[in-house]
């Protein structure tokens, strides 16, 4: 359990959550092993399979306190709230600032900064990390160049500018990725990024899991009442969750880009995991997703200083604490979204 924004994390599959004199009560079985005041919690996201007491949930929505519940994965279910209140508000302006311009590249540029940002220390660990294994020269070079496109988004003035930048960061960036593949290189050979299908085990491991990390950053949006349909940076289309796909630009490179590279060269993942189709389509087969979910979940339960915060947390809480910083800023709360800072 953690305490975050006064959001408290129930992440203990069988904690059962009661009521008890304006206390949160937290039980393993019929053990107590918490006891939290309500009036220091905002909100409650469980992501357990043993519920919560209907007098708590009561309590919670008379008092206008959500309570959000999860599955065990971190798929959001439903949340449960005191009618609208501070929903709709938030979402008003949430679509407010979507038909304005200026503030909608405000927001989207930090997201392209965090993302630019995060992308250039992975391959500055990379230099670090494995300085016999790299060029390291090479890697500076790049880096530099990333540090320098950072610096030039203060004078973009375009969504479509934003983007144009944004694309010729992740060229520079990908340029070196297959560099950070040490191991059976000959089976994760990485040319380029290619999509909708993946053409190779790389691409195939990357697709995956940007799919499971915008599944989780909708569930977090989802948990603090924000739109995840409605994007500031990503173009909206009926079916397609453009700020989901926002949020998650930031964490690509520090989350699943790394998590990747870590299959490959701790062998989590091998060349048998794949299977190829008639289009050249390639895909993780049901062993190998099995084996990839397994070792996701784990990272998930990975430790970081949180750069804004400057609390340690698990990186599967991570999108949550920036859907709550993002709707802190939509509200006034903030006087700019601050992106996730990884080094």
């Amino acid at each position: 359990m953690r305490n975050l924004l006064n959001t408290l994390y129930v992440t203990s599959e069988d904690a059962y959550l009661c009521l008890k004199d304006q206390n949160i009560v937290v039980l393993v079985g019929e053990e107590q092993v918490a006891k939290i005041p309500l009036l220091t919690i905002e909100n409650i996201n469980y992501f357990g399979y043993k519920g919560i007491s209907p007098a708590l949930l009561g309590y919670c929505a008379q008092n206008g306190k959500g309570v959000a519940f999860f599955s065990t994965q971190g798929r959001f279910l439903c949340r449960s709230s005191c009618g609208c209140k501070g929903n709709i508000l938030l979402r008003h302006e949430q679509y407010r600032i979507i038909d304005d311009s200026q503030k909608r590249l405000a927001i989207a540029k930090n997201f392209i900064i965090g993302k630019i940002h995060n992308s250039k220390w992975v391959l500055e660990r990379a230099t670090r990390d494995h300085e016999q294994q790299v060029d390291v020269q090479a890697f500076k070079r790049k880096t530099a160049i990333l540090q320098e496109l950072l610096i030039s988004i203060s004078d973009i003035g375009s969504i479509k500018d934003l983007m144009g930048e944004e694309g010729l960061a992740a060229q520079y960036y990908f340029s070196l990725f297959n560099d950070m593949v040490f191991r059976e290189k000959e089976s994760f050979n990485f040319t380029d990024r290619n999509r909708r299908p993946p053409l190779d085990p790389v691409n195939a491991m990357l697709s995956f899991g940007y799919s499971l990390l915008a599944h989780d950053c909708a569930s977090a949006l989802e948990s603090v009442g924000l739109d995840p349909y409605g994007g500031f940076l990503h173009v909206e289309r009926p079916g397609r969750q453009s700020l989901a796909l926002d949020l998650m630009e930031e964490l690509r490179a520090p989350l699943v880009d790394r998590f990747v590279l870590s299959c490959i060269n701790q062998r989590i993942i091998n060349p048998g995991h794949f299977h190829k189709q008639n289009t050249r389509a390639v895909f993780l087969t049901e062993e190998g997703k099995k084996a990839f979910l397994l070792a996701w979940q784990q990272k998930k339960k990975e430790v970081l200083t949180h750069p804004f915060l400057e609390e340690k947390i698990e990186w599967g809480l991570v999108p949550f604490v920036q859907a709550q910083l993002l709707g802190r800023y939509i509200r006034g709360d903030l006087n700019k979204y601050p992106p996730l800072f990884w080094k």
